[in-house]
């Protein structure tokens, strides 16, 4: 079994190399944010009330902004999770009879109600008379020949690219493919704000989508920056026009930025910050392993071997609902919390079809940990994310191979 992991690892050898090199270039990235903002203890301390001069706030939205090559940030435990982050970045940029151009095809289903309004007022963007309009992909690829007639024709508000391929059988979107979007925008449509949902995606790569030009992106904090010690909360970072705008959504027009307290501290979220260039390396390493030893075995797996990943998500195709669900429940098996539960499909709150979901985390629902879930549906996609450390996957994988 040693024999047939290790050559597993040797297969993926170069793959491993290109991690490495990311994880440590984004690592000095990180460090040097700390120390241009002159982070202390100080700011792990929290405050009461309104939070006026709250020093642990500011300095973290700074320290995520450097980061990620963003003029400004928005940072908070008081935003529940990415899909909130999402729906208050839209509302602050979009105004009636604005369009918002969604350039990879419909986003995920947790914002449907909040795009779309499937129950009559419920406060939906179409309430306010916002239009929504779609790029559909073209053979799993960006369909950018399309995406430049919509711009041109649209002039849309907002352009917004979806990082990750959340319940579909695509890849996650690249730092160049990103690039492409905003170039292509800039030309266009030059008053358009590209809006990227970074979930799943931040410090895969070298380069944010702030870098290459984004308005804003905006992701969640029991993902990836969080590094598996954030137990809440959300970022949202970009241009000041936009995150300006944004904070009037965030709170009001005339308080903005200036409020927002949160009395138990900061720490972690900085701590969590700190971490993430190295457990984003430990996540993307388990799950090409665990990706590796299914494909020997017939599934289908996106990204493959020796593409380079978008995101830490390994998409594996069971075409088979009995196969899906086992290997949902054997992740749950080798979690360090709640091992002895057997999930099962449910009708999760947000989604269109029932949902099964392997989470056995420390913070509910952190998919920086080890977790893997998805729609019981044809063709049966399981979507395997997350690691704290290599060393979990390996066994997994080890676990795997005598199935």
């Amino acid at each position: 079994m040693e024999t047939e992991i290790k050559s597993f690892e040797k297969k993926l050898e170069s793959i491993y190399s290109y991690l490495d090199d990311v994880a440590l270039y984004n690592q000095e990235k990180v460090l040097k944010a700390f120390q241009n903002n002159k982070v202390s203890s100080n700011h792990f301390y929290g405050t009461t009330g309104y939070g006026y001069d709250d020093l642990g706030r500011d300095t973290l939205a700074k320290v995520f902004a450097d980061s990620f090559g963003a003029e400004q940030a928005i940072v908070s435990p008081q935003i529940t999770c990415g899909s909130h982050a999402l729906c208050i970045a839209l509302f602050g940029l979009l105004r009636p009879n604005d369009v918002m151009l969604s350039v990879t095809g419909k986003p995920y289903d947790t914002l449907d109600e909040t795009i779309f309004g499937t129950d009559e007022d419920n406060g939906s963007l179409k309430d306010f008379n916002i239009k929504y309009e779609q790029v559909d992909f073209k053979d799993g690829k960006l369909n950018f020949e399309e995406m430049e007639k919509s711009i041109e024709k649209l002039q849309p508000k907002i352009v917004y690219v979806q990082r990750s391929r959340g319940y579909s059988s695509r890849n996650a979107l690249s730092i160049n493919d990103i690039k492409t979007v905003v170039e292509l925008t800039k030309q266009k449509s030059p008053k358009s704000y590209v809006v990227v949902d970074n979930c799943y995606g931040e410090f895969v790569e070298k380069l944010e989508p702030t870098d290459v030009g984004a308005g804003v992106i905006i992701g969640s904090l029991i993902k990836n920056p969080g590094g598996g010690i954030a137990s809440t909360g959300a970022y949202i970072a970009g241009k000041k026009e936009c995150v300006k705008k944004i904070s009037s959504r965030l709170t009001s027009p005339s308080l903005q930025l200036e409020v927002g307290s949160y009395e138990r501290g900061y720490r972690e979220f900085y701590q969590g910050l700190f971490l993430a260039p190295h457990i984003v390396k430990e996540a993307i390493k388990g799950v090409y392993l665990i990706g590796e030893v299914l494909a020997s075995k017939g599934a289908k797996i996106i990204p493959s071997s020796l593409e380079i990943p978008g995101d830490i998500i390994k998409s594996i195709e069971f075409n088979n609902e009995e196969k899906m669900v086992k290997f949902v429940q054997q992740i749950q098996k080798f979690s360090p919390v709640d091992s002895y539960v057997v999930p099962m499909p449910w009708d999760m709150p947000g989604y269109n079809d029932p949902i099964i979901m392997a989470a056995g985390t420390f913070v509910s629902g952190a998919s920086i940990e080890l977790s893997c879930d998805g729609p019981v549906k044809e063709p049966y996609i399981a979507y395997l994310q997350g690691g704290l450390t290599y060393e979990q996957s390996k066994l997994i994988a080890i676990e795997l191979l005598n199935e």
